[in-house]
C-alpha cells in the first residue's frame, strides 16, 4: 500500500479547482494502491516524482518567493554568510537544497532568528475554521503531524497567505515509504517498520473519507480550504512536510507559568541538515521588549565557509529516520531491532542456544512478581523490547532473562533492579547465568535474521544496479537492519567468550 505523488491544487489555480471524484467502480476497487491512484489527476509516475526527489527536488512552484528576504523582510535576522544552496555532497537524506555558510561563522553567533509570528502552528489564536478544529479532534496523538498538516494544507488553499512564500518553497514530493511503490514497501522487509507504513496509509485512506464526509455540505465561506477538495494524497503530503520538518518547542503559557510542547514549522530553519554532531542549535527565549518568544539557531561550534548548517533532529533509530524524514542514517549508533517479549520465541532462542530453562513459558510466582516491575507481565504491559542502540538490548529484557534463567529467589532479591537490568553490571547473578542471558539474546538475533527473505549479500549488489531512488532506499534501510544484528551477534558474542574465560580461570 502506498501513495502516489500529491496533486492538490496550489493557490495559483483557479478558486474551486478539485481533483477527480471516484466512479462507482472505482469505489468498488478494493486495492487500496489502486484506490490511491484513481484519485489522482496529472500526476507524473511514481518512479520520476520519487527521482526528482532524491536528484534536484522540485518544490511547489517553479521559482517561489526569496525565502531569506522573506524571513529579514518579515522582521527575522538572517546571518549575513549564511545562504541556501543545492548541496552536491551525498548526504543521509540524499541531495537537495539547505543551508551553508559563505564565509566562517565564529561560535556562539546568531545564524537565524525568527519572531513569534513566523513560526507556523495549529493554535486556536490562529483562527481556524470550526470546520478544521473538528477534523482535527479526529486525528490521534501519535500521528500529530496531520494536525499541523491541516493547517498547512488551509494555508496552502489561500490566496495571499502570510506563509506562502515559505509554503511555495516546500518539496512537490517526499520521500517517505507511504510514497512508495507497493513493492519497495514490501523491499523494506523489517515487520514493524512494515506495519507503521500500512497503520499511516490505512490512517490517510480512512481520515481521507471522514474529511469529504465533513465538508460535503459546509458553506464556501467556512470552508476551511476554500472549497477545495483534497484527497488521501495531499493528506500524505502534508503529514509528511510537519513530520519532516516540524521542531516540537515551547507553546503557550499555561497558568501555572510553564509552557505547552507545541509541534512548529520553522521557515528556514528547517532547511537545516541533521547530524548527531551538529554545529548549530535551536534555542528559544523572549524578546527584551515584550512577552514574545523568538527561536534561534545559533552556531554551536565555528562553521568553516561551505560547511552545511546541521542540527540534531534527535537520538532517533533508522525507522523514525525513514517513516517521517525519508532517509536512512548509515551505522546509525540509536538504530535498533524490535521484538515481541514473548514466553514461546524464548523457549525458540534458548534451544538455539543450548540453554535449558522451564521458567520462559511457566515462570513461578516470585518470578512473575518480577517480570510485573519490568511491566512485562501483569495488567497492560509493554512487551516490545528492542537489541542494538546504545545500549545494545533493552534493559528490560536482560533483566528479565537473567532473573528467569536463576533458580535462587534469595539471589535475585539481592540485587537492586537498576543492577538487575544493567548491561555494565558484572554478572550480577553469576556467570553462568550472564553467560546463558547473551547466548539466548544471539539466538534471538539469529532468528530476527532469518525473518528477512535476503541476505546483506544479496542485498549489496542490488546498490550496484541501476534501480529506482525507492528501491536503493528501502535496500539500503533492511542492510542497515541486518547490520546492527550482526554487530549486536559480535558484541554479545564477545561478551560470552570473556566470560567463558573468567569462567576457565575461576575454575583452576
Amino acid at each position: 500500500m502506498g501513495f502516489g505523488p500529491s496533486s492538490w491544487p496550489t493557490p495559483s489555480r483557479p478558486k474551486g479547482t478539485v481533483l477527480k471524484k471516484l466512479s462507482p467502480e472505482e469505489k468498488r476497487e478494493t486495492n487500496p494502491m489502486k484506490l490511491m491512484a484513481s484519485s489522482l489527476i496529472h500526476v507524473r509516475p511514481l518512479a520520476s516524482a520519487a527521482a526528482s526527489a532524491f536528484l534536484r527536488p522540485s518544490r511547489l512552484v517553479p521559482q517561489p518567493p526569496d525565502l531569506l528576504k522573506w524571513v529579514r523582510r518579515e522582521g527575522g535576522f538572517v546571518h549575513q554568510s549564511v545562504k541556501i544552496a543545492f548541496l552536491e555532497e551525498e548526504k543521509p537524506n540524499g541531495l537537495g537544497l539547505g543551508l551553508i555558510a559563505c564565509d566562517d561563522i565564529p561560535k556562539g553567533s546568531d545564524l537565524i532568528v525568527l519572531p513569534e509570528h513566523i513560526p507556523l502552528r495549529f493554535e486556536a489564536k490562529d483562527g481556524q475554521s470550526s470546520a478544521l478544529t473538528h477534523l482535527a479532534r479526529h486525528v490521534p496523538e501519535e500521528l500529530w503531524a496531520m494536525k499541523l498538516g491541516l493547517r498547512l494544507l488551509q494555508e496552502r488553499a489561500k490566496k495571499g497567505s502570510f506563509w506562502w512564500p515559505y509554503i511555495s518553497n516546500l518539496p512537490e514530493t517526499y520521500s517517505v515509504p507511504i510514497f512508495f511503490p507497493g513493492e519497495d514497501i514490501k523491499n523494506l522487509q523489517y515487520a514493524p517498520l512494515l506495519q507503521q507504513v500500512n497503520k499511516r496509509c490505512r490512517f490517510l485512506l480512512e481520515f481521507d473519507k471522514l474529511v469529504r464526509d465533513a465538508l460535503e455540505n459546509v458553506k464556501l465561506d467556512d470552508h476551511p480550504f476554500g472549497g477545495q477538495e483534497i484527497d488521501a494524497s495531499a493528506l500524505g503530503w502534508a503529514m509528511s512536510a510537519v513530520s519532516s520538518r516540524a521542531f516540537r518547542l515551547y507553546g503557550s503559557k499555561r497558568p501555572d507559568g510553564t509552557h505547552d510542547d507545541a509541534p512548529m514549522l520553522l521557515p528556514l530553519i528547517d532547511m537545516c541538515n541533521h547530524s548527531f554532531k551538529a554545529n548549530a542549535k535551536i534555542v528559544q527565549e523572549k524578546e527584551a521588549s515584550n512577552e514574545n518568544m523568538l527561536v534561534k539557531v545559533i552556531a554551536g561550534t565555528q562553521i568553516k565557509q561551505n560547511e552545511p548548517l546541521e542540527l540534531n533532529y534527535g537520538c532517533l533509530n533508522n525507522d523514525l529516520f525513514l517513516l517521517d524524514y525519508g532517509f536512512v542514517i548509515p551505522s546509525n549508533p540509536y538504530d535498533c531491532i524490535e521484538l515481541k517479549y514473548d514466553p514461546a520465541l524464548l523457549d525458540a532462542a534458548s534451544m538455539a542456544a543450548g540453554v535449558s530453562s522451564p521458567n520462559f513459558s511457566s515462570p513461578t510466582p516470585w518470578q512473575q512478581q518480577v517480570l510485573r516491575q519490568l511491566n512485562l507481565d501483569g495488567e497492560n504491559p509493554d512487551l516490545k523490547v528492542r537489541i542494538g542502540g546504545s545500549e545494545l538490548v533493552e534493559d528490560r529484557l536482560l533483566g528479565a532473562l537473567r532473573v528467569l534463567l536463576c533458580n535462587d529467589r534469595e539471589a535475585v532479591e539481592a540485587v537492586d533492579m537498576k543492577t538487575l537490568k544493567s548491561v555494565t553490571a558484572e554478572a550480577p547473578l553469576g556467570i553462568s547465568n550472564e553467560s546463558a542471558a547473551f547466548r539466548i539474546i544471539i539466538a534471538l538475533c539469529v532468528i530476527a535474521l532469518q525473518h528477512f527473505p535476503t541476505k546483506i549479500m544479496e542485498d549489496e549488489p542490488l546498490l550496484q544496479q541501476t534501480v529506482s531512488p525507492t528501491t536503493e532506499l528501502a535496500v539500503r534501510y533492511r542492510i542497515q537492519k541486518k547490520s546492527l544484528i550482526i554487530d549486536a551477534m559480535r558484541n554479545f558474542t564477545n561478551k560470552v567468550r570473556k566470560l567463558s574465560s573468567q569462567e576457565s580461570v575461576a575454575s583452576q
